[in-house]
């Protein structure tokens, strides 16, 4: 498997990063998140560790903006964006991609796969533009083929999705994302189920775009790959964050003892 150096195709557009500040939320009477703050700067790998059920999903949600906080504020280099106009607030989704546990892919090929999440993220006009090349006879499908490169596929791309391995569909899910170009990438438990190949595969991929200037938030169960692709990691308990740190700090000298009891495999609740 040969894999190719992704480029960007346009200039990074976050300069501050993309963070919570003091957020909580919750669902009906129950919540999940108690003022919570974070975030994650372009050129760096956050790793989210925590038991199951203490909200690490729930916070890449937020900051994907899939949920509204009930309190405290998602800002995109500075701003609220719950405070921008809709339209506003579209322009700064379009700059967040996200991969879930579950790759979802529909029945087609694998390169319509792809495709299909760059142009839900297109706004009309480049939509519209995209179009009339396409009437002119002028293709641009060169960014859809170099991001199936960065995780090995680009040779699958005429494939059925459907005929993949449940690796390989992970694998297809994060060059979907990786496809629109966006400022930051967040993955939720994307190698949780993969074999050590195709989890090498991804690591290696959130490699390339931390590279290439992307802020990556990874949610994990898995100490040793946080470990391995961290450049901070951020300790989850019952909706809080309890220590964040660089990451070798973090795994040796942990500041709160539930964190080092939790990274001793203790039990902390």
């Amino acid at each position: 498997m040969q894999q190719r150096r992704w480029k960007r195709k346009r200039k990074r557009r976050a300069e501050n990063g993309l963070a919570v500040t003091n957020v909580s939320h919750g669902f009906a009477d129950n919540g999940v998140l108690d003022e919570v703050t974070f975030g994650v700067a372009p050129g760096e790998t956050v790793a989210i560790i925590g038991p199951s059920g203490t909200g690490k999903t729930t916070l890449l949600r937020l900051l994907s903006l899939f949920y509204q906080p009930d309190t405290g504020t998602v800002e995109m280099d500075g701003a609220d964006v719950w405070a921008l106009s809709e339209r506003e607030r579209l322009d700064v989704r379009r700059r967040v991609g996200m991969v879930f546990q579950e790759a979802n892919l529909f029945d087609a090929t694998v390169r319509r796969n792809v495709e299909y999440g760059r142009h839900i993220r297109r706004s009309w006009r480049d939509r519209i533009a995209r179009w009339l090349s396409r009437l002119r006879g002028e293709h641009a499908n060169g960014d859809i083929t170099e991001a199936l490169e960065v995780v090995g596929l680009a040779d699958a791309e005429g494939q059925s999705a459907s005929s993949l391995s449940g690796g390989q569909k992970q694998r297809v899910a994060f060059a979907r994302a990786l496809a629109y170009d966006p400022d930051f990438l967040l993955l939720d438990e994307p190698t949780s189920d993969l074999d050590p190949r195709n989890t090498a595969v991804i690591e290696e991929a959130i490699e390339t775009a931390r590279r290439q200037g992307l802020g990556v938030a990874v949610a994990t169960h898995d100490m040793h790959q946080a470990e391995r692709i961290a450049d901070r990691v951020a300790v989850m308990l019952e909706g809080r964050l309890i220590e964040v740190g660089p990451a070798e700090q973090v795994f040796t000298m942990p500041e709160d003892p539930r964190a080092r009891k939790f990274i001793e495999g203790e039990l902390v609740y």
